[in-house]
């Protein structure tokens, strides 16, 4: 295990999961789904993913004094990850997701935000010098953005290298652009930011060009089973991705962002840094749930074997 910490700022869920054979439309009820309640959040799932990958996790949260975060936090502890800078909201309830997962694996969500609308600046400021010691900082943007603007802004002044996932999507402002040292946004995603459709390879390149412009140093687009879309410096181009069967896609991405931070930890290339977190992502989606569904390092390296 490598001795700087990854930080991760974000959200916590507890997300409850009816599998459907097709997900309802409007004003239409499904019957016959089985339920389940597991572990979520994007911040969460991210947390969880890293530490499991072989990293060192501090997460950095709020949940509320309801049996929700109780039970969330004794998670993050059981995975080894520092939970000292999770706050337990007196005014708020913890984060709750509704999802429901159709039979091809695809999911439509709902999420009630609760404490997580309430991680502010100033929580981050009181964690300044946990993030001015850590080797990576990784956020999405399940919390509110002038939050994940300060703790941008904290990290680069120590020479933090941060990893954006910008889901769920919303339009972000160069001033947090200009701090972030790797973008991952998938094709919708990316097209908010930048205005162009990303439907192939070209509109790849396009979007990510124009987001490295506005001093992004590395874009990673994923494009689900397709792999990712790598633009860098030294290298544009996709990274297939693995052919499995889909259970529940719900944290793929969020798999393959915590994978990603602790690969890039450890100063492997961007290219087998994303190798390694598509495994971990295909992994992630032939089990049912978010966190229940994120690899182990050992899981992650017997897959890459058997696909060589």
């Amino acid at each position: 295990m490598m001795g700087k910490n990854i930080v991760v700022i974000g959200s916590s869920n507890t997300d409850m999961i009816i599998k459907v054979a097709r997900i309802p439309k409007p004003g239409e009820t499904v019957l016959g789904g089985e339920f389940s309640m597991v572990a979520g959040g994007k911040g969460a799932n991210q947390a969880v993913a890293a530490a499991r990958a072989g990293g060192k996790v501090v997460f950095i949260a709020r949940v509320g004094e309801d049996m929700f975060g109780e039970q969330s936090v004794k998670g993050f502890i059981k995975d080894g990850i520092n939970v000292d800078n999770i706050i337990r909201d007196k005014n708020a309830p913890s984060g709750i997701a509704l999802i429901f997962v159709d039979e091809k694996g695809e999911n439509s969500i709902a999420v009630a935000s609760g404490a997580n609308a309430y991680v502010s600046p100033a929580d981050i400021r009181a964690a300044k010098d946990v993030i001015a010691s850590a080797s990576i900082l990784l956020m999405q943007l399940e919390i509110p953005i002038e939050t994940v603007k300060t703790a941008a802004e904290i990290a680069a002044d120590y020479g933090v290298k941060i990893i954006l996932n910008p889901a769920p999507a919303q339009s972000l402002g160069d001033d947090i652009l200009k701090h972030i040292s790797i973008l991952t946004p998938n094709e919708s995603e990316a097209e908010l930011l930048t205005g162009i459709k990303v439907e192939d390879e070209k509109g790849a390149a396009d979007a990510a060009n124009l987001l490295l412009a506005k001093g992004i140093d590395t874009v990673l687009i994923t494009l689900g089973s397709r792999g990712v879309y790598v633009a860098e410096s030294d290298f544009s181009g996709i990274i297939p991705g693995f052919s499995v069967k889909a259970v529940d896609t719900t944290a793929a991405g969020d798999v393959f962002n915590g994978v990603l931070a602790v690969s890039l930890s450890e100063n492997k290339s961007v290219c087998d840094t994303v190798k390694f977190a598509n495994a971990a992502a295909a992994l992630s989606v032939t089990k049912l749930g978010a966190q229940t569904s994120a690899p182990y390092h050992k899981e992650i390296e017997a897959f890459l074997r058997d696909k060589v």
